[in-house]
């Protein structure tokens, strides 16, 4: 992990199509902003994480039914 000082207005570049700037600090909180090509989906940990959680979810439950399917086209239980 690479770790990076920054004071309010300065930013740091993440090759040459994505920008992070400080905007803000008051007390615990940071405000960052970012700017990415509208192809780079940019997401905070927790909403990512549920997305993942999500999908993972509707993969097994679209499995489960082609498999009962299976199971009745060939004469199986």
């Amino acid at each position: 992990m690479l770790i990076l000082s920054r004071k309010v207005d300065e930013k740091i570049k993440i090759g040459t199509d994505i920008t992070i700037t400080l905007i803000g600090i008051s007390g615990d909180q940071v405000k960052i902003g970012v700017e990415a090509p509208k192809n780079v989906k940019v997401f905070r940990q927790e909403v990512f994480d549920d997305i993942q959680r999500q999908n993972e979810a509707a993969a097994a439950a679209a499995v489960a039914p082609s498999l009962d399917v299976l199971s009745k086209l060939f004469g199986k239980k």
